[in-house]
């Protein structure tokens, strides 16, 4: 997530003198905690193998379900079933990091209540961060519910991108005038308070490197911003937007920051398990009154936050660890090893079904990957047909502020509706595709291509012609079907006589 960090913020570190640039003392070509042995190998291989064909067979059979079918009827539970079921599966990460690689996962500073609505904001030490934030929101409840911001490239990979769209990701291009109207969008649909959220975001915008803090400390002595040795700049933009979006229905906005001691690793070295050795998450609570409106005063309010960051990693690299440790316990073993075995077991249900079952499955597992690679591509996400009671409170509220409708005495007198109107929202969901691809977008800086937003077109015409078509074929087999009775009968010769000609007028008629 990008933006320009918009304002100047207080010169503390002297912004005119010569930047000296510090070298942290955990790097990425730094010495492996544990060697990779031929074991720690293919037990990594068969971590990878596990992960890839639970996530491709609880994706393929599960998520049209969710995602689809039920969210047609209810985005509410479509969300609700999506994060149950595959925060079991994300469940299998917690697991291999701290049970199988024997990861010590140490969490400080305040001990924090399960909340439902949460906007949480960290460092980005490396680019697994985001994987052990699972760690904390397994143990609060709320794995399935977190979301990320995320580079929009990683919506590329295979299997991947499809979990990262069902979880409902925000992928971003690191162009604010195209993310702000995305992330506006993604964020509008979470209105409803009943749909629990974790969003984090990570304001640096990318993971640290010793060439990014040099980048970073040399434009803070440009622009009088404070040097900071182990954090980045922060952008403040994509902050203050998902703040402005989800303010009114947060109940708790957490900041995070997260150390590695002996070495930063990367995705591989999870995998294998030789790095990291600890993984220190420290938390603290920012009330939302504490947290300015403006722009200007939202970069001065961030860029401390992550002064008082900097220096909290100082003082880890110096002491070995966060002030105030074991806030949090460790997770169970035993629940762990019953999820492990309830996901692998029906993975491989699910793989016996699409191998030796009927070819109804294997139709159903081809159909299913074309409609992910597709709402994928496009990003879209089906919309809700059917109006509930709870969906509906803010609206019922509206019209009863605004009273009653006009004409009700002639929409009373109105003909009821055919039964097709039912599937009207479906069919502009579908028909005006091509249309929405190439649809531009007005933003502040002239139009652009759109970020492929479905747009409301009313499909009238072609609906009032495929209710006549199908009316006119049930009139037809209709028809065809009286005929086929009388010639078996004999009522009519094979000739066809006046009333088989009377008949076929009527048809032609009534069609």
């Amino acid at each position: 997530m990008n933006g320009s960090s918009g304002s100047q913020g207080h010169n503390v570190n002297g912004g005119q003198k010569k930047v000296q640039h510090a070298s942290p003392l955990t790097l990425k070509n730094g010495p492996k905690h544990r060697p990779l042995t031929p074991m720690r190998r293919c037990r990594g291989v068969a971590c990878v193998v596990i992960i890839l064909s639970t996530a491709f067979t609880l994706i393929v059979f599960i998520a049209p379900i969710t995602t689809f079918l039920v969210r047609l009827v209810s985005v509410h539970y479509s969300r609700k079933a999506t994060s149950v079921l595959f925060g079991m599966w994300l469940s299998l990460w917690p697991f291999l990091f701290e049970k199988i690689n024997k990861t010590n996962v140490v969490f400080s500073g305040e001990s924090v209540l399960p909340k439902k609505r949460v906007l949480l904001f960290a460092n980005h030490r490396t680019e697994v961060d985001w994987m052990y934030l699972w760690d904390l929101a397994l143990r609060k409840g709320y794995l399935g519910y977190i979301k990320y911001i995320l580079k929009s490239s990683l919506m590329k990979l295979p299997v991947f991108s499809w979990a990262f769209h069902i979880f409902e990701f925000i992928p971003v291009e690191r162009k604010w005038e195209i993310d702000e109207a995305i992330i506006q969008h993604k964020l509008s649909t979470f209105k409803d308070p009943r749909d629990p959220l974790w969003l984090a975001v990570f304001p640096e915008g990318t993971d640290y490197t010793e060439k990014k803090c040099i980048k970073s400390q040399e434009y803070a002595s440009e622009h009088g911003l404070p040097i900071l040795k182990n954090v980045l700049l922060p952008k403040t933009k994509g902050f203050l937007c998902c703040l402005q979006e989800l303010k009114s229905s947060l109940d708790a906005v957490y900041d995070v920051t997260i150390a590695y001691k002996h070495r930063l690793p990367d995705f591989l070295d999870n995998i294998y398990g030789t790095d990291p050795s600890e993984v220190h998450i420290h938390i603290r609570t920012v009330k939302l009154c504490d947290i300015p409106t403006s722009e200007d005063e939202v970069t001065n309010w961030m860029i401390e936050r992550f002064r008082q960051k900097d220096q909290l990693l100082s003082d880890f690299f110096m002491q070995g660890h966060f002030p105030d440790e074991g806030t949090e316990g460790d997770i169970s073993t035993l629940e762990c090893l019953a999820n492990f075995i309830a996901i692998v077991s029906s993975t491989g249900f699910f793989l016996y079904l699409s191998l030796f079952s009927s070819v109804w499955f294997k139709i159903y597992v081809l159909l299913s990957c074309a409609y992910l690679t597709f709402v994928t591509y496009f990003s879209i996400q089906p919309p809700q047909l059917i109006c509930s009671s709870e969906g509906g409170t803010h609206a019922k509220k509206r019209a009863h502020s605004l009273g009653p409708p006009r004409h009700s005495s002639r929409a009373a007198r109105r003909k009821p509706r055919s039964r097709l109107h039912r599937v009207r929202p479906l069919l502009s969901f579908v028909l005006p595709l091509p249309e929405c691809i190439a649809r531009p977008v007005r933003s502040r800086g002239g139009w652009r291509r759109g970020p492929y937003f479905l747009p409301r077109v009313s499909p009238l015409p072609i609906l009032v012609l495929v209710e006549a078509m199908l009316s006119a074929a049930a009139t037809l087999s209709r028809g065809c079907r009286e005929g086929h009775d009388d010639e078996a009968t004999g009522s009519c010769s094979s000739a066809g006589g006046p009333e088989q000609r009377r008949g076929a007028a009527g048809l032609l008629k009534s069609s």
